[in-house]
């Protein structure tokens, strides 16, 4: 196990331990914020404790190289998400990080993606 490998998992785990601390720290904005992203039903409750775990274990090298490939796929997940929108047309606010990030989604938040599945991967080969 490389230290590059160690801190690409700390970086996309932690990436996702923020983002679902920040949508459960939203409290009740959070199923506002994902309805406007296309996403409701159980899924809105299940999805930030989903990151915090998957994050956690990816961080901390636990099961490793499995839960940095849960990582990425969820990161994928989300990617694909984005992308349907954009295709769409609509530019939802991200709410990728709750509260934190109300700035409509664009481009970036696919070069951050991209970045994030890039340490996923890196913390899956190392």
């Amino acid at each position: 196990m490389s230290t590059v490998a160690i801190i690409a998992g700390a970086i996309a785990g932690g990436a996702l331990v923020v983002a679902g601390a920040s949508k459960l720290a939203a409290g009740p904005a959070w199923p506002v914020q994902a309805a406007g992203l296309g996403v409701r039903g159980p899924v809105v409750v299940v999805v930030p404790w989903f990151e915090l775990v998957v994050g956690s274990l990816t961080a901390f090298r636990v099961a490793a190289p499995w839960s940095a490939v849960a990582a990425a796929l969820l990161l994928l997940v989300f990617t694909g998400l984005i992308v349907r929108l954009l295709v769409q047309g609509k530019h939802p606010p991200c709410a990728c990080f709750g509260a934190w990030s109300a700035k409509p989604l664009g481009f970036g938040h696919l070069v951050r993606n991209g970045l994030l599945l890039v340490a996923a991967a890196v913390a899956i080969v190392g």
